[in-house]
């Protein structure tokens, strides 16, 4: 969307698609950093970036708690001990052209009130496309590595990156203390072709890219795979440090060097814009013969006293900044055209081409978005198409070449039912995803379902990740939300498969045992019923206090909506239910449809799985939670500042579910103030008042999340 465009949206329509940006962001970064499964390019996630920063601007009075501006990452995934980052991981900003870069310059010189013409040194360095990571070195030995995470938080992967032989197990010479070597995971080109060629024979699914081989590499259970893969590393940033010795960049550079660390060697300290730009172009040019996936030119100043100086904004740092590439593109033939279905049912048409190599790698699939998308820009099935690769992810096809098309191409025509369960597939009205209406029938939104079933904030069964699903569905040891709190009776199977012993299955089966009693908001929240997130879940579950009286008012719901043979809602009558339903804050008729959609009595299998989940766990009504040993009951807790794990609303969503009053201002009365990034002056008068201040992880603390 253009920035023209954004100027002239309404209020109104504007607050709408930051609710929106913020909700699609949120779920783009747990696909890219907790999942390392990305389902759309980069360019795409920075387009989406940009268009919410630039309403922020038009409208800064619209900026909301969970803006995407103020968040990193996503959080970590279960199966790792959690590491707290003191110092939070943060990203970058972006630039993607020479204007960018002058708005850069010019913005550090008005923060520092310097002259325009005044030579800032700047220090470029490509930006590989790997894992960020946090090495904490004490008295100069290695103690413990860590993911990033959501920037907060990450995971602690210690044993596996002791494996590599560039990660050095002590410090020479001198050094802090304390310090915390940040840096890059990476696998270069050539050993991510043998390492997919050699799971091509063992039988085992090909990684998609170097970036995902090697954060999947990374996060493996057993350090001894991970030892097995040929992971790299580039450092070029410190987190926690007990003293900071150097004074610039560069000088930091020589440090790393001199500890035994990789540096890039494309690293340049350039003292005007125009040896920058001349660095990032020639950069650009080395691309096809550099040996790993990069991105784009990171641009640092390199005096630390200004990098001191000019601070954080948000969720990057003023002082740097990421110049990223233009999408590489190529021409090939279009083969077939197939459609996948994710989690929420939706169908994406999914481009089979002639293999073309884009950027060192070779590319046989591409996204078509959707079916408005292949109507509009008239793709047939033989027709050459160019492909674009931005961000070394999911390329798409972004048009044809009207003038090859054989006169053997055909039209292909988008399917009303879904590929997958042969359910009914329906496309609401104004909407652009034509959606499976099977829910936990469809095998593909059942193993979507099952991950969010178990992940953090759902079930939060430890050790029972998104690849430990994948693998018992496969193996056929689960099929639905229901078979999981029935494993003890699959014992032995699960001591068989590879990777899996005794006392490990003894794990994880108590660990589900933990579960079989769960809050009814949480409960709603693991079904993963579209557009029922967390908050919502806990409104519904406030409202009808217990499972039976939710269902069953869901269920009279359902019943108000009515559809043609096709799936597509025809008709809506306003019964008492949905009026009922629609009263509750925040809740409306897209979200009522949703509800009924699920509990519609043709979706027997939906209501199947519900009356099998409630046989085997307890679903505790909202009033039965029992707030008298909860840490903040009856307390009065004012947040102040962004955080990074949680919007502000989730935060005080759990403060008042245990029982506690949430405040807006500081005062006598105010027992706890939570203090997040970019706090302003209510922590000041905290201070002033003696009042006890958390930060994020005290708070998290509290909860034992």
């Amino acid at each position: 969307m253009s920035e023209s465009k954004n100027k002239s949206m309404s209020e109104l329509d504007a607050k709408k698609r930051l609710k929106q940006l913020a909700k699609e962001l949120a779920e783009h970064d747990k696909h890219y950093y907790q999942n390392d499964a990305p389902v759309i390019t980069d360019s795409e996630y920075d387009q989406l970036r940009r268009e919410n920063e630039t309403l922020e601007i038009n409208f800064p009075k619209l900026i909301r708690n969970d803006t995407p501006s103020k968040r990193v990452g996503a959080p970590p995934a279960s199966g790792f001990e959690k590491v707290y980052h003191k110092i939070p991981m943060l990203s970058l900003g972006n630039a993607f052209d020479d204007r960018d870069i002058t708005n850069f310059y010019q913005r550090i010189n008005r923060y520092l009130n310097l002259d325009e013409k005044q030579i800032i040194d700047i220090v470029a360095e490509p930006k590989i496309d790997g894992l960020s990571i946090c090495l904490r070195y004490e008295n100069g030995l290695f103690v413990q590595g860590a993911t990033r995470g959501d920037g907060t938080e990450g995971e602690n992967v210690t044993n596996n990156l002791r494996t590599l032989d560039q990660i050095p197990e002590q410090l020479d010479g001198d050094f802090p203390e304390i310090i915390e070597i940040r840096g890059e995971i990476y696998i270069s080109h050539e050993d991510f072709v043998n390492l997919n060629q050699q799971r091509e024979k063992e039988g085992k699914t090909l990684f998609s890219n170097p970036r995902n081989s090697a954060a999947g590499s990374l996060r493996q259970l057993n350090a001894t795979e991970t030892a097995k893969r040929p992971l790299q590393i580039f450092c070029y940033s410190w987190g926690e440090v007990s003293k900071i010795s150097w004074k610039t960049q560069s000088e930091f550079y020589s440090r790393l060097r001199k500890w035994k660390f990789p540096v890039n060697p494309l690293t340049r300290l350039c003292k005007e814009k125009s040896v920058l730009l001349e660095t990032y172009n020639n950069i650009i040019k080395m691309r096809s013969n550099i040996k790993y996936d990069i991105d784009g030119v990171v641009y640092k100043v390199n005096s630390i006293d200004l990098q001191e100086r000019l601070g954080f904004a948000s969720r990057a740092p003023r002082w740097a900044i990421a110049h990223k590439f233009p999408a590489e593109q190529a021409e090939t033939i279009l083969q077939d055209i197939d459609v996948q279905v994710g989690r929420t049912g939706a169908l994406t048409p999914v481009a089979r081409l002639n293999s073309v190599t884009i950027g060192g790698v070779i590319v046989s699939n591409a996204t078509l978005h959707n079916e408005d998308y292949i109507s509009e820009k008239e793709i047939r099935i033989g027709d050459t198409v160019i492909i674009k690769r931005a961000g070394d992810v999911i390329p798409q096809v972004v048009g044809i070449i009207s003038a090859k098309r054989p006169k053997t191409s055909r039209e292909w025509t988008f399917p009303t039912n879904c590929p997958k369960c042969n359910s009914v597939a329906i496309r609401e009205e104004g909407q652009a995803v034509r959606r499976c209406t099977g829910g936990l029938f469809c095998s593909a939104q059942r193993l979507e379902r099952l991950k969010h079933f178990v992940s953090r904030n759902a079930f939060n069964i430890e050790g029972l990740g998104g690849k430990h699903i994948e693998g018992l569905i496969k193996d056929k040891i689960i099929s639905q939300p229901s078979d999981i709190f029935n494993l003890a009776e699959k014992s032995s199977l699960l001591t068989s498969r590879e990777g899996w012993g005794k006392r490990s299955v003894e794990r994880l089966l108590r660990a589900i045992e933990k579960k079989r009693i769960i809050s009814l908001e949480r409960f709603i929240y693991a079904l993963g019923i579209r557009q029922v997130g967390e908050s919502t879940s806990l409104l519904l579950a406030k409202h009808y206090i217990s499972f039976s009286s939710w269902r069953i008012a869901m269920q009279r719901v359902s019943k108000g909506f009515s559809y043609g043979r096709d799936g597509t809602q025809t008709h809506c009558e306003f019964n008492s239910d949905i009026e009922e339903l629609c009263s509750i804050d925040t809740i409306g008729i897209k979200i009522a449809r949703e509800l009924g959609g699920f509990f519609n009595i043709k979706n027997f299998d939906n209501q199947r799985v519900l009356d099998e989940l409630s046989a085997a766990i307890q679903i505790k009504s909202f009033d039965d939670i029992d707030t008298s040993s909860s840490k903040i009951s009856g307390k009065t807790i004012v947040f102040t500042g962004s955080l990074l794990s949680m919007s502000r609303a989730e935060a005080k969503a759990k403060a008042e579910r245990f029982g506690a009053k949430v405040s807006s201002s500081v005062s006598n009365k105010t027992d706890f103030v939570v203090a997040g990034v970019a706090t302003g002056s209510k922590l000041k008068k905290a201070r002033d008042l003696g009042i006890s201040i958390l930060s994020e992880m005290d708070w998290k603390n509290l909860f034992d999340l």
